[in-house]
């Protein structure tokens, strides 16, 4: 039996050791202990808790019987220097074990989210230092990233020439919104969102909530004021989604596809305060950017009218300028449903 089969059996017989205990009963070195012991623990085949010098080491087994030694909750803070997602989420999966054990579409969707938020943070932010808080309690996986940085909506507003803050997140809700177009797709908070149960990011008093098992999306302004960016992501560990069938949802699956992020969702009552939409200049700002999309789906949810400039603009003016462009309708009115087949057929005539 080599060292290391006695290492790791002592530990499965013991339950729980450190690296002195393990050096002890097999007479090695204690650096020679604690290079087998890194393998192990990078193999799963053994688990460390506790920080360098207060670590033990336990097996497989006896996390199972001793469920409450496992941490529920990671937390650290980084220096943005030459920082990468890949290696906080190595580290993530060292000393949070936890994580190990979640279903595999959950941990495929918690390592979408969390790299594309923690690199938004690193690319984006400008920030010196990006905070890192990580639970899993009561079957709810989530996650905080935060930073001390630029902000995320203002980022928005400087880069793309934007009066505020809410036309900023109006935007961002499109998807294929970013600031630096040559070296990102603008995809990662838009997916980010829809892979959730819970999505908020807070800047600078403002804060976009989005609740997607409820379809509730909402904007509004908070008295405490976050400096930077907080993203708060949450999603159940027995939730049966899977990323695939988030990135399906939004691309073109019709037979000129190129499977890519052709389809986009917009939910028309958050481009305007009174729920009203009757100007043709409300139509513009829905449709700015939408030119990128295949397919247009458009949530006229607790929206009770729209006006015929409104209608126009979308469904001809727009239309017949980007006629390889489907628009759809769903949770529609009776009353918007009627102006915007008359502003169909207004179209057809033309």
């Amino acid at each position: 039996m080599t060292n290391k089969d006695k290492i790791l059996e002592l530990i499965k017989q013991k339950g729980r050791l450190t690296s002195s205990e393990i050096t002890g009963s097999i007479g090695v070195s204690r650096q020679y202990v604690n290079m087998v012991i890194s393998g192990l623990v990078a193999e799963k085949k053994v688990i460390k808790l506790g920080g360098t010098r207060n670590a033990f080491y336990i097996s497989s087994d006896y996390a199972q019987k001793h469920p409450d030694i496992l941490p529920t909750t990671f937390k650290k803070k980084y220096r943005n220097v030459s920082l990468e997602e890949h290696q906080v989420l190595m580290e993530l999966e060292e000393k949070f074990p936890l994580i190990s054990n979640i279903p595999e579409n959950i941990k495929s969707i918690f390592t979408f989210a969390f790299s594309e938020m923690f690199n938004n943070a690193i690319e984006h932010s400008e920030s010196k230092i990006i905070s890192v808080e990580v639970n899993l309690r009561s079957n709810k996986l989530s996650f905080i990233i935060e930073d001390s940085g630029i902000g995320v909506f203002r980022n928005i507003m400087k880069k793309k020439g934007l009066r505020s803050t809410t036309e900023a997140i109006q935007d961002l809700l499109k998807g294929k919104t970013t600031t630096m177009p040559k070296s990102h797709s603008g995809e990662g908070i838009f997916f980010t969102s829809k892979a959730s149960d819970l999505f908020i990011l807070d800047s600078f008093g403002h804060q976009l909530s989005i609740q997607t098992q409820l379809s509730d999306v909402k904007v509004k302004q908070i008295s405490i004021s976050k400096r930077g960016t907080r993203v708060i992501f949450e999603v159940s560990v027995q939730s049966k989604l899977h990323l695939n069938d988030v990135f399906k949802k939004f691309t073109n699956l019709t037979d000129n596809s190129n499977f890519g992020f052709d389809k986009t969702e917009i939910r028309v009552k958050l481009f305007t305060t009174s729920g009203v939409h009757i100007s043709r200049s409300q139509a513009r700002r829905i449709l700015s950017g939408l030119e990128k999309f295949k397919i247009i789906l458009l949530d006229f949810d607790k929206v009770p009218v729209v006006g015929q400039a409104f209608a126009d603009e979308v469904y001809r003016v727009f239309q017949n300028a980007h006629p390889d462009i489907l628009i759809q309708e769903e949770n529609i009115s009776a009353s918007v449903k009627f102006m915007v087949e008359r502003a169909k057929n207004e179209a057809r005539k033309k």
